[in-house]
């Protein structure tokens, strides 16, 4: 296969792509921590507690409450489901085995989420579907607030190899 280089570019002044050191590694995972899916179930927890809280003291429904509730456990319950099946142990063997388990993992939190929400009026009595679905809404864009807030970079002090002057 052969490579095509723009025209301002020939194939020998590319920069030769190279894999990293340990310690190259260890250096970009500190500068660029992962949002942990705990951390992003909790916040899910929070906010729904939240509206459901809101959504009774606005109406002053109980119903109304309960049915936002439901909403954010809509969310939540196959959030947690996700977060399990992505930090076992299975799900990072290699590249392959990490894609094919996000696929079937996210494939289970969809199904989940479906047969949660085919339930909610057998599950919900007096179900009010304005509040279930503003619920669950405002739930899934805590995926966004904790990409906002995500940790901070830690800052590593560079040491001072006592080898370098010998």
């Amino acid at each position: 296969m052969t490579h095509l280089a723009p025209s301002h570019q020939t194939p020998q002044d590319e920069p030769a792509l190279r894999p990293l050191s340990a310690e190259e590694a260890q250096r970009l995972r500190e500068k660029h921590p992962s949002v942990s899916p705990w951390r992003v179930v909790v916040w899910q927890v929070a906010v729904g507690l939240v509206v459901a809280l809101v959504a009774w003291a606005v109406t002053g429904q109980q119903s109304v409450g309960w049915s936002a509730g439901y909403g954010a456990l809509i969310v939540v319950v196959p959030a947690v489901i996700f977060a399990r099946g992505l930090t076992g142990r299975f799900s990072s063997l290699n590249a392959g085995t990490a894609a094919l388990g996000f696929m079937a993992w996210e494939m289970v939190k969809i199904a989940v989420s479906i047969a949660m929400l085919a339930m909610a009026p057998k599950w919900v009595s007096v179900l009010s579907w304005p509040a279930l679905l503003v619920a669950m809404v405002l739930t899934m864009k805590v995926y966004w607030v904790a990409l906002a807030f995500k940790p901070a970079p830690r800052q590593t002090v560079e040491r001072a190899d006592p080898d370098a002057g010998r």
